[in-house]
């Protein structure tokens, strides 16, 4: 069983910066990527990375986050800079592999993260 450990999270003033992080049990993690839900909101994607590196990140957060792995530790960190009050959300970790031919979701348990204005 794959367990997720986030840590980071709290509260800042907008336009501060925050850096989440994520360590995964186990190995050969296939799209690793941070989501959030905000409250009254449905969960959304925030910024995922392929095994390669490929990145994707949702509109809102382009040119202020930064997602990255550390393939050889199983890590993947999110660098959130010139954060907004709408920023504010519980932030989940999720990770996913094939094992037995099926992709596996794995999420963590969520860290808070509040922007004030």
């Amino acid at each position: 069983q794959v367990q997720l450990a986030e840590s980071g999270g709290g509260r800042v003033q907008a336009g501060g910066s925050m850096r989440l992080s994520c360590a995964a049990s186990g190995s050969r993690f296939d799209l690793m990527g941070w989501y959030r839900q905000a409250p009254g909101r449905h969960r959304e994607v925030v910024a995922t990375i392929s095994s390669e590196g490929i990145t994707y990140y949702v509109e809102s957060v382009k040119g202020r986050f930064t997602i990255s792995r550390d393939n050889a530790k199983n890590t993947v960190d999110l660098l959130m800079n010139s954060l907004k009050a709408e920023d504010t959300a519980v932030y989940y970790c999720k990770v996913d592999r094939w094992a037995a031919g099926r992709k596996m979701d794995y999420w963590g348990e969520g860290t808070q993260v509040t922007v004030s204005s």
